[in-house]
């Protein structure tokens, strides 16, 4: 086989996150000659896993939806030849979710509408027409978006401004005057960093509608379908290489690019360029001058979903047992009001869950939790970079600064769990640097572009760029999530592969 730096590409992917791994399966089943660059140690972006103290701890992804038989992702991992070897575990049935509250109360989300609105309406008997109406109204804007039904054509959201100026606090507050009940629907909306005059209903919609659909953990990490999808790529006759860091571009005189430039010198050349990292960045790699500036300053101009602090906790062995659900802590009334914490009261609103590891199913092995951290409280050392590849060190005033923001969480997960701190054999954190470096955006954003309701337009990214032979995908282009980014990924292929047949094939699969 040729080199890597001898071989002109069909196709030639930069970073190797599930838009990325997708894209590349896509086309090299196709036929094409395809090349995916990770900066990296490791391929995956968000489904990165690491290990501490013998513990998996997965970086991004947690849980997953819609995939129970028939469901659009059950389908879609059938197309890429992988649902029957992924591991699996189905969460509580009747408890996948619990959103809980500072005076102790619990409200669990159970899988499937039926069972959902059944127990909604025993927490709030007298509020059974607006959880009926709220339910249905996510299977009507649901219908509205084809590829998440295996469609490519009928009734579309595009089309449809009321749907994507509908604001999700506004719409849920429109149901019912129980402020409680309000709060409970939007009680994960952990999963889409939602801000209150922004997020869009149709992206609560759509993640609901998912999770609902068959919630299920990954055994062992999430980091399988990475390998799984690469497994694939390789054996559809596509390659993928690490530590390849693209940081420039040759253009020919029709203003085509020719070539990627790596970190090292290196030239890879392709006839086409997909992009799997945020449309900021990847104006940088290409070079600003080849961009309008009217699109060059929408795209900068853009507002980023918050960054994250994670805090992932290792116990003592066969001490806390595992939980098959997760928990959406909030220590405020007001779910929406986690996102604008006070540092003094931090962490206002946090997710927990436990991973499932094969070898022990009744005890946790370990503990993640997630809770929003802005980018501004890890400035100082915004200079510093570290990874695998490229291990860089950061001050000792950086990790005081991480063991302050840790103790400030145990102490409240302390309230959630009495006695747990006793449990603890370690404590390992990331800050939004963390996910800056591995996952490549500027500001560890945790879903990338801020979705916004009074301006949707402004916040949808075409996958076409002006460069003739540049293309978009990755979490930023439709949705985030593996739902999301697989769907967005379809969409950036629909350029070089017939549409209605590529989406028969995952039908037929």
């Amino acid at each position: 086989m040729p080199k890597l730096t001898e071989k002109e590409y069909d196709f030639v992917i930069v970073g190797s996150g599930l838009g990325g791994l997708v894209c590349g399966y896509i086309l090299a089943s196709e036929g094409y000659s395809v090349a995916i660059l990770e900066k990296n140690h490791q391929i995956g972006g968000h489904l990165q896993v690491y290990s501490r103290d013998k513990t998996i701890f997965d970086t991004g992804v947690h849980y997953v939806g819609s995939l129970n038989e028939g469901e659009n992702l059950h389908q879609f991992f059938k197309y890429f030849q992988i649902l029957d070897k992924l591991k699996l575990k189905k969460m509580d049935e009747d408890k996948f979710d619990v959103i809980r509250f500072d005076d102790g109360s619990e409200y669990e989300y159970a899988q499937g509408y039926e069972a959902f609105q059944k127990k909604l309406i025993e927490y709030f008997p007298e509020e059974e027409n607006a959880i009926h109406t709220y339910c249905n109204k996510i299977k009507e804007v649901c219908s509205k978006f084809p590829l998440y039904n295996l469609r490519v054509s009928g009734e579309s959201y595009q089309m449809d401004g009321d749907l994507l100026n509908l604001n999700a606090h506004a719409y849920i507050a429109s149901l019912t005057s129980n402020v409680r009940l309000q709060n409970v629907l939007a009680g994960s909306n952990l999963l889409y960093a939602g801000v209150r005059e922004m997020t869009p209903f149709y992206l609560h919609a759509l993640i609901m509608n998912s999770y609902l659909s068959g919630s299920y953990k990954f055994i062992d990490g999430g980091s399988q379908i990475a390998i799984l999808m690469s497994r694939g790529i390789r054996t559809l006759g596509g390659e993928i290489y690490k530590h390849k860091k693209v940081t420039g571009a040759d253009y020919d005189d029709t203003g085509r690019i020719t070539n990627v430039i790596l970190e090292n010198g290196e030239k890879v050349k392709g006839k086409t360029f997909i992009s799997n990292v945020h449309p900021a960045v990847t104006i940088d790699i290409f070079g600003e001058e080849h961009f309008l500036n009217v699109y060059k300053n929408r795209i900068k101009g853009l507002e980023n979903t918050i960054s994250t602090f994670l805090v992932h906790l290792s116990f003592h062995e066969n001490t806390f047992e595992y939980l098959n659900h997760n928990i959406y802590q909030h220590h405020i009334d007001d779910v929406w009001g986690g996102i604008d914490y006070d540092e003094e009261t931090w962490p206002q609103t946090y997710f927990v869950c436990t991973p499932y590891i094969s070898r022990n199913s009744k005890y946790a092995e370990s503990m993640s939790i997630m809770t929003y951290m802005k980018t501004s409280e890890t400035e100082k050392w915004a200079h510093t970079f570290r990874t695998v590849s490229e291990p860089g060190e950061r001050e000792t005033e950086y990790h005081r600064f991480k063991k302050e923001k840790e103790a400030k969480v145990l102490k409240k997960i302390e309230e959630v769990f009495p006695g747990i701190t006793s449990k603890i054999k370690s404590v390992h954190s990331a800050t939004p640097l963390t996910f800056r470096d591995y996952i490549g955006n500027r500001d560890g954003a945790l879903y990338g572009i801020l979705k916004n309701s009074n301006s949707p337009s402004r916040t949808q990214i075409n996958t076409k760029t002006r460069v003739p032979n540049l293309h978009l995908t990755g979490q930023n282009i439709s949705m985030h999530g593996i739902l999301g980014v697989t769907v967005s990924a379809f969409v950036t292929c629909f350029a070089f592969v017939d549409k209605n047949k590529l989406i028969q094939k995952v039908i037929n699969a």
